[in-house]
């Protein structure tokens, strides 16, 4: 098959939600994609944060492959061993005094933050607070609670009061949580905006309103956890602990897992029959989180994460040129700001030079490779960056005219 002929069937077959993508990928190898004509890329976006150890792992092959052989499903009338050492796991790495309810995306862990701190509200409690521009999911709950008005806008009314505060701005959320508020939910740096960090010291502050006024505090880690930031969990570098973390994306490596994650007392707010999923501690994507997170450990990719990320921000502030306005963000989670809206440009002239990158917004291309991502394949890209900016720029005068 081609990309041409995938394009065909593509189009002919699925919904066309997702418009029509570019590329056609066949395999992988480490941080490098090939598509179905052969080329190879050098993969920047990682499926959006997701292949935490590039493609074709051998420690996660392994471990899918053994589970498959063994037990590949189990459902939720059943306990798995997968399943329990993963719970174990992430609660020892988040401090303990917690349990883990597992599903298949992010969108799903905050489906189940909602019905868990709404169980666990007292009387009186009827809204919820989020950000502004922030995404926690598609489904009617997480889009609910999605500050970005074009994805949610179409779809509502939604069945629940939700108030919306711009991100990292304490004083607004003083003023938006009393007594009558659920919880509040928030990132610690909002990735499909553009990456945007809240600013230091905002995490602190969320954990001391919602203690002043008893609103529980929800923290989406989907994009930030499982190392991308240098940490295990981003909200670790300021020391606060959330009352629920949800977590998806880099925990599977690539299989769909999704953690909701409860902490003292959200930990046992669920009664039998509350809650559940067919797929959610599958033993299959179990075994994947578990060899995704021995081999950050065994390999050192924490540190590693936080020293390639630091030399891609330091390369970048290097490059002088009329469309590159800088970057911002934390580990391999970073953006490329542009000086106009020619992301999309930059995005395909990347991808015509064998560079995989994600135009998030107008103004931003995001770049999450994977954890294992060398100095030498850092340089290859900050190389081959200016002419992708001169091309991005070249292509969108022509387009102007």
């Amino acid at each position: 098959m081609t990309t041409s002929d995938l394009h065909e069937r593509f189009a002919a077959s699925l919904m066309p939600n997702y418009g029509q993508p570019r590329t056609a990928l066949t395999l992988g190898r480490g941080c490098e994609v090939y598509d179905a004509d052969g080329r190879q890329y050098l993969d920047l976006i990682a499926g959006i944060a997701v292949s935490s150890l590039g493609h074709g792992h051998p420690a996660l092959v392994k471990a899918v492959a053994h589970q498959a052989a063994t037990l590949a499903h189990s459902s939720n009338l059943f306990i798995n061993e997968r399943e329990v050492e993963l719970a174990e796991r992430l609660v020892d790495l988040l401090g303990g005094d917690a349990k883990v309810f597992f599903a298949n995306s992010g969108t799903e862990t905050n489906e189940a933050a909602l019905k868990l701190v709404k169980r666990a509200a007292g009387p009186g409690r009827h809204y919820f607070v989020a950000a502004d521009e922030g995404f926690h999911g598609r489904t009617f709950g997480a889009l609910a609670l999605t500050g970005k008005e074009s994805i949610r806008t179409p779809f509502g009314p939604y069945g629940m009061d939700v108030r919306f505060v711009p991100h990292g701005d304490l004083e607004a959320l003083r003023e938006a949580v009393d007594e009558h508020c659920i919880a509040v939910f928030t990132e610690p740096t909002q990735g499909e905006a553009g990456i945007v960090p809240a600013p230091e010291g905002y995490l602190a502050g969320v954990r001391e309103i919602c203690d002043d006024t008893g609103a529980a505090f929800v923290l989406d880690e989907i994009q930030s956890g499982i190392g991308r930031t240098g940490r295990w969990f981003a909200h670790q570098s300021e020391d606060v602990r959330p009352d629920v973390i949800t977590l998806a994306k880099g925990l599977g490596g690539g299989l769909p897992i999704g953690a909701c994650v409860g902490f003292g007392r959200y930990a046992d707010v669920f009664h039998k029959g509350d809650h559940g999923s067919t797929f959610g501690g599958n033993p299959v994507a179990c075994a994947a989180a578990l060899a995704v997170l021995d081999t950050i450990e065994e390999e050192g990719l924490l540190a590693h994460t936080a020293v390639m990320g630091d030399l891609l921000a330091e390369q970048i502030e290097g490059i002088e040129h009329p469309l590159l306005e800088g970057q911002r963000g934390i580990g391999l989670w970073r953006a490329l700001t542009l000086t106009g809206p020619h992301s999309a440009h930059v995005q395909e002239q990347a991808a015509i030079r064998g560079f995989l990158v994600n135009a998030v917004a107008p103004t931003t291309i995001r770049l999450a490779p994977p954890l294992v991502i060398t100095p030498e394949q850092i340089g290859v890209f900050i190389e081959a960056l200016p002419n992708i900016l001169d091309a991005a720029e070249a292509a969108a005068a022509e387009e102007a005219t």
